[in-house]
């Protein structure tokens, strides 16, 4: 069993920045692959983000390359969203999520087995 708890989200002004934080407990953080996920209101689920296990190895959606950046620190069991020139459409619950194939991209949200609750970021234009 993992355990994730988001944090950082917010209200930000278009262009502004955030990082998200996921905090991992439970079982050994650095076997999983690490992605995040967001879902605005009415939409689907939307893959934003994966880091192999060992931090090696990133994808990114196309609409987020160049603006968000995803890293994480194995020691402190936490993984990373870095946020840049956010826009309204950046608007969603964000959410980090486990994939215990640590070796392995995935986008496809049922290829995580374990999810946060989320953490709200709001763009306002």
């Amino acid at each position: 069993q993992v355990q994730l708890v988001e944090s950082g989200g917010g209200l930000v002004q278009a262009g502004g920045s955030l990082r998200l934080s996921c905090a991992a407990s439970g079982r050994t953080f650095s076997n999983y692959a690490m992605g995040w996920f967001r879902q605005a209101p009415g939409k689907e689920r939307e893959f934003v983000a994966v880091i192999k296990w060992s931090g090696g190895s990133t994808l990114y959606a196309d609409s987020m390359k160049g603006r968000f950046t995803i890293a994480r620190d194995n020691a402190k069991n936490t993984v990373y969203l870095q946020m840049n020139s956010l826009k309204p459409e950046d608007t969603a619950l964000y959410y980090c999520a486990a994939d215990q194939a640590g070796w392995r991209l995935k986008r496809t949200p049922q290829d995580y087995r374990y999810w946060g609750q989320g953490t709200l970021v709001t763009v306002s234009s």
